[in-house]
This record gives structure tokens, C-alpha cells and sequence, in this order.
């Protein structure tokens, strides 16, 4: 069955798209440390190259792959770990494969060549160890304390004291003294349950560097900004950022669902400060406050 021009181009399109994969695949391998996944991203590696045979044996004609994309997840590789890359990297292919049914009459191979990429998704979740998502649990505990208590925390300050740089200088030291207190609880936390298969003292350093670190993002609008109710909308926004950004990672990384765990934590955040806010209008006009 000959081939339509839009066919052609379609076929072209997943062509550069496997031989893009094959060099992602190939240079993550180069700087993974475990044997056995170089081995195995090696050997997907090769079998993109194979599907990349196949398409240009339609095209009649070798295509160059997508170097911005290459290194693109090369460095979200890098900075955000293996597992989020490859795992973003195949719900995206799986997308654009989804939208080329039309090739399926044309194309006898496809059908096996999806069937080889589901593949594909299964080995690399199975073979993926990466001691960040072992410890995913302690920084979800630093980053939700560090969002709800400061995000009301901060919220409560902002009406009963009303100067920007007393509340930075407050919420600094609050969330010293709590990031080290969080760390000392997740230490012991882990001590105690010896079949969590970590170290009490990597959790402790993941816990407490991730509270003072959404901290200090939280308060830099109160160092920066004069007026406290600016700076609050900043840091309240700012909030709602970091919601997004750490729920779409794990969402990725850990095959979970993404709405309804941003709607949910950013819900109770935003709640949280809510409440501090009336409280501390009612401690400043019941205790008649004056800074």
C-alpha cells in the first residue's frame, strides 16, 4: 500500500524521534554508575536503533536526531535523577505515538514496535535504584511541615507584627530551630524502624535541608519587599510553586497522580495560612500589639 506525502512526514517524524532516543539512552548509560542499568539502557539503546532501521527503510533516507532534546534530558538526567528523565521522556513518546493510528494499516510494524516501547517502560522501572527515591518520604515530610507551619507561620506574623524585616528575622530563626528539630525527629524516626532499609542519617540530612530550604524561599519576599502584605502574596504564591513543581516530580517519578495531590497540598497550605492570618489579627487587636 503506498505511502501518502503525510504519511511520509509522519514516519520521518518517528524516525528522528528513535534515533534522538537511542543517543539519550547511550549517554545516560555513559554516566550511570550501576552495571547493570548501563546494561540494560545500552540494550534499549540498541533496539531504538532497530526501530530507527525501520522507519528508514520507508523514508529511504537517514535523518539527524533532535540534539536540543538530547540534551535536554541528559540534563534533567543529571539534575533531577535518572528516573524522573526516562519516566518523563516515555509518557512523552507514548503521547506522540498515540496520535499516529492512522499508521497502523500502512505500517504492519508498529504494532510491535508500541508493544517494544511498553516494554521499554516496564524494564526501566524495574531496573531504576536511585537513592533520592528512597528518601522521598523524608523530603516530603521536610517540604509539608516547611509549607504548612511557615506559610502560617508567616501569614500570622505578617497582621501582628506588620514589619517586613522582624518577620524575616522571626521566621529565620523559627525555621533554623525547626528544620533542626524536624531532622532530629526523622533521625530517631528512622533509628527505630530498622526495616526501612535507609540510613537514619541520610534522612535526617534530606528532611532537614529540604525544611530550611523552602525556609529561606519562603522568607527571601519579607527580605526583599517593604510592605508585608506584598511580600505575603509573594511568599504565599511562591508557596504554591514549590506545591507544583515537587508534586509534578513525584507525580513522574513514582507513577502518581498529579491534580488531586497539588489540589490537596496546596489546599491545606493556603488553609493553613488562612487561619494564622485571622489569628493573628485577633492576638494583635487582643493583645494591642503595636510594632
Amino acid at each position: 500500500m503506498p505511502l501518502t506525502e503525510n504519511a511520509i512526514k509522519k514516519i520521518a517524524a518517528l524516525q528522528r524521534n528513535e534515533i534522538t532516543e537511542h543517543h539519550i539512552y547511550q549517554r545516560i548509560a555513559r554516566v550511570t554508575g550501576d552495571i547493570h542499568n548501563r546494561e540494560v539502557l545500552n540494550r534499549i539503546a540498541g533496539e531504538e536503533l532497530k526501530h530507527y532501521a525501520v522507519w528508514k527503510q520507508y523514508t529511504g533516507q537517514d535523518i539527524a536526531p533532535d540534539r536540543i532534546r538530547i540534551w535536554y534530558y541528559y540534563l534533567i538526567a543529571r539534575l533531577l535523577g535518572l528516573t524522573f528523565a526516562l519516566k518523563l521522556m516515555e509518557g512523552v513518546e507514548q503521547g506522540a505515538q498515540a496520535g499516529d493510528a492512522a499508521l497502523l494499516a500502512a505500517v504492519p510494524e508498529l504494532p510491535s514496535m508500541l508493544a517494544n516501547e511498553a516494554k521499554h517502560e516496564r524494564e526501566l522501572i524495574a531496573l531504576i535504584d536511585e537513592e533520592r527515591l528512597k528518601y522521598v518520604g523524608s523530603v516530603v515530610l521536610g517540604l509539608n511541615d516547611a509549607l504548612v507551619e511557615f506559610t502560617g507561620t508567616l501569614a500570622g506574623l505578617t497582621f501582628a507584627i506588620q514589619d517586613s524585616r522582624i518577620i524575616a528575622v522571626a521566621g529565620l530563626i523559627t525555621g533554623v530551630a525547626a528544620s533542626l528539630s524536624m531532622a532530629a525527629s526523622e533521625y530517631l524516626s528512622q533509628r527505630s524502624d530498622e526495616t526501612a532499609g535507609t540510613s537514619p542519617i541520610k534522612a535526617a540530612i534530606y528532611t532537614g535541608m529540604t525544611y530550611i530550604v523552602t525556609v529561606a524561599l519562603l522568607i527571601l519576599p519579607f527580605l526583599i519587599l517593604a510592605n508585608p502584605y506584598f511580600a505575603l502574596v509573594f511568599t504565599l504564591a511562591g508557596a504554591v510553586l514549590v506545591i507544583f513543581v515537587f508534586t509534578f516530580y513525584i507525580a513522574v517519578a513514582k507513577d502518581l497522580p498529579f491534580w488531586r495531590r497539588f489540589a490537596e497540598m496546596a489546599a491545606i497550605s493556603l488553609g493553613i495560612a488562612a487561619i494564622s492570618f485571622v489569628i493573628g489579627l485577633l492576638i494583635r487587636v487582643l493583645l494591642n500589639v503595636t510594632v
